[in-house]
Order: structure tokens, then sequence, then C-alpha cells
């Protein structure tokens, strides 16, 4: 486990809170440990936020959840996901020394919106800072209800921190359409400010060069999958969130990154990227 004062540098470097580093560590170390467990690496496909970032993006936002898609139905069930989190918990204490209380491991397994199951996660930890009373947690989002367009891939997992180990680390999960595409689903399901910020940082950067037709045909068999229509920006603007969508920015992201770029930057780019989703603009 590397020392209190690489994270304090890390906090210090990136204007970030010195728990959003540590969480960040320990959320790398997660991921090894269920890419190395033989029960459900080959099930559990990295997805959202946090996979952009630990998988796709170093400078995105720090993202705190850790959500996947299980291939298996099987997976969820209770007593299974706690015993294999205990299992995670040695693996990850014999190879760092973080500690995951294994009286700290909860999963609950309920039917979600939709009519599916679905499971959330928490689990303590002791990482680097050491803090004094209640420890802080990870959360798990886990889904099977969810359809996989595009075959997965295997990708490594940015761990910046000294104690990466060699080989890096490394995690099974959507590949580059598969996360643009469920992103724009997602900001056409609920319009939260993370949806609305991952779709245009996306969009903004090339280096994976996305394809527009693949995006879209994903979309299309994630919307139809939904029951819902697929998004244009005229309904995306309509939709009763949208005055939520601007008052909540702050609040849902300045913690996550160490400068928050405006509102109506993104919202504004957001009608070219829908232009460039369907075809009437060319990047």
């Amino acid at each position: 486990m590397i020392n209190k004062s690489e994270i304090m540098e890390f906090s210090r470097e990136l204007g970030l809170r010195a728990n959003v580093i540590e969480k960040d560590y320990v959320l790398g170390w997660v991921l090894a440990g269920i890419f190395n467990h033989d029960r459900i690496a080959e099930d559990w496909i990295f997805k959202g936020g946090t996979c952009l970032k630990k998988c796709y993006y170093e400078t995105y936002r720090f993202s705190e959840d850790l959500d996947f898609t299980l291939t298996e139905p099987k997976h969820l069930n209770q007593d299974f996901l706690v015993n294999c989190f205990k299992d995670i918990s040695e693996w990850v204490y014999e190879a760092t020394g973080i500690e995951i209380p294994k009286e700290l491991i909860r999963f609950d397994v309920y039917q979600n919106n939709r009519g599916g199951m679905s499971a959330e996660g928490r689990i303590g930890y002791r990482g680097p800072l050491q803090p004094r009373g209640d420890l802080p947690r990870l959360k798990l989002d886990l889904t099977i209800d969810e359809i996989l367009v595009l075959n997965p891939v295997v990708r490594d997992v940015q761990h910046p921190y000294s104690d990466c180990p060699d080989g890096g680390i490394k995690s099974k999960c959507y590949c580059f359409e598969e996360v643009f595409a469920e992103k724009i689903r997602a900001l056409a399901e609920r319009e939260r400010p993370r949806d609305l910020y991952d779709v245009v940082y996306l969009y903004r950067h090339e280096e994976l060069r996305a394809n527009q037709k693949i995006i879209l045909n994903t979309l299309e068999k994630k919307c139809e999958f939904k029951k819902i229509s697929v998004p244009t920006m005229e309904t995306l603007r309509n939709r009763p969130e949208r005055e939520e969508l601007e008052a909540e920015w702050e609040n849902m992201l300045a913690h996550q990154m160490s400068s928050l770029p405006a509102f109506e930057n993104f919202w504004t780019e957001l009608s070219q990227l829908m232009e460039w989703l369907h075809g009437a603009f060319k990047k």
C-alpha cells in the first residue's frame, strides 16, 4: 500500500480532496481483485463513468461508483456476492495491505424500477489515510437487465500510483462505442449532470476514433430494449428535468474535478453532438 504522503501529493497536484484520491486508489485495487476472481471475472462487465476514468481517459472526472452488467444472472445472489467479496478482500489485503473488513461488506438484491433485478453493494475500506471513526465506503451497482450490443474488451486500468503491479491492472469492460451509446441513452432517460458532462466529453475527444454509425446503431438497440425513443435535441430540451439539470450541475460535479466547466458550454455543444449522431453534421 502506498503511504499517506503519496495521496497528499496527488491531492495537491490535481487540486482535489485527499479522500477523493484515496478512493480512486482503492477502486483500482478492487477492480484488480474482481478481474482476478475466477468465479466472476468473465461475467462482470465494467461500465459507466468510473470505467471511462479508469479504462479510457486518465484525465476524465473522478468517479466514485463501480457499475457492472452481469452476464450470469445466478451471480445476483446476496450470499454469493458477499462470499466473493470476502475472497476479494483477502486478495487485496495480501497484495497491498488495504483492509476491506468482512463485516462491512453489504449487498442488497432488489427489484429495480424497470421490473428487473439489480444489486447494490457497499464495502468499507481502510486505506493510506487511515481515518478514525467510520470507514469510507465504495458503492457497487450490479444489473442483469441490460443489453450488450457489442463485444466487451479487456483494457488496462489507469493506476498512476507507485504500487502498480508488474503487468498493470486489467478489467473486462464495455467497448468505447458501447460506453458512448449507453451514456446517451442514460441522458435521454434521466438528464443528470454527469450524463451531460460525459457525452460531451466523449464527443470532444477523438483519440479513440468514435464511429458515429456504430454508436447510433448501438443506441437504437439499447433504446428499443428499454422501450424508449432514440433521443434528439428537441426531446432532450423539452424534458421536465432540464431546469434541475442546470441547477444541480455544480453540486453533482464540482468535487470530482479541479475546475468545473460552465454548464452552458456543455448544453450548447450537446446540440452539435446530436446533429453529428444523427448524421446531419460531420466532425
